[in-house]
């Protein structure tokens, strides 16, 4: 079987590849792709995989804009981050889901999944019918949850309980509010952007992207920068970089958009 993987998270794509391999080892990967526009060129100029595994959110915007550029003519598995994200949509035609992080049962039951109800003659799924049902979600739904892995251990992080986000040696790491730890997150803040409610969190930064809650003081900086003080607290510099500066003053009183 012949798949393609679409994802702009080059650890999550190499993780797919590999539990792939483990669950079903003639399967073979044909590229992976990170973005709506390379997709959009590759299944263009190439024959049809017997089966997509899609992540929702790309680099350039959401993978269903995919759909809306080309006729897709295989399965798709779609892949997310998300616990809550008109899954049921997904139920469309048989198209599968999966939760990250992906567990090789449940990719082992997707794969299952599709065995039992694609055949080679079998038509491809109506992804307009699948298009339509997610566009009756308005309502845009953003990260609640984070399950973060640190030594052999799993910790569920509601986004409630994040103060803030940064980033230290490539490495970006998450700070509770409720009891100041820190944990190793797989996301960069470029990624996380998209998938945080932008009406309780904004990136002041390149460094940090902080939680309107854990915002303990303020004061002026230079160039009309605002310094921020964290709650817990913080050694590195929190200051509001000049070009988001004006942003993040009409985002402390709500006029930011959701």
């Amino acid at each position: 079987m012949k798949v393609l993987i679409i994802e702009d998270e080059n650890a999550a794509a190499r993780r797919l590849e590999k539990l792939l391999k483990d669950v079903a080892p003639d399967i073979v990967v044909l590229q992976q792709l990170d973005s709506v526009e390379s997709s959009v060129l590759w299944l263009g100029q190439h024959p049809a995989p017997d089966l997509i595994f899609l992540d929702i959110h790309l680099a350039d915007g959401a993978s269903f804009d995919i759909f809306e550029h080309i006729q897709v003519q295989c399965p798709v598995i779609f892949t997310t981050a998300y616990n809550e994200y008109a899954l049921q949509a997904f139920k469309v035609n048989a198209v599968d889901y999966l939760l990250k992080p992906i567990k090789s049962n449940e990719l082992g039951a997707a794969l299952e999944k599709y065995n039992k109800v694609f055949k080679p003659a079998t038509k491809a799924p109506d992804y307009a019918a699948l298009l339509e049902t997610l566009k009756r979600h308005n309502e845009p739904q953003f990260l609640q949850r984070l399950l973060i892995r640190f030594g052999h251990s799993l910790r569920l992080v509601d986004m409630a309980d994040a103060a803030y986000f940064y980033t230290k040696d490539k490495i970006t790491f998450l700070i509770t509010r409720s009891d100041g730890k820190r944990y190793p997150v797989d996301y960069p803040l470029d990624k996380l952007e998209t998938l945080l409610n932008p009406k309780a969190f904004f990136r002041i930064n390149r460094q940090f992207i902080v939680q309107v809650g854990a915002i303990k003081e303020m004061h002026p900086y230079s160039k009309s920068r605002v310094k921020v003080e964290l709650q817990p607290p913080t050694d590195l510099e929190t200051i509001v970089s000049t070009e988001r500066s004006a942003e993040f003053k009409k985002w402390l009183v709500g006029e930011i958009a959701g």
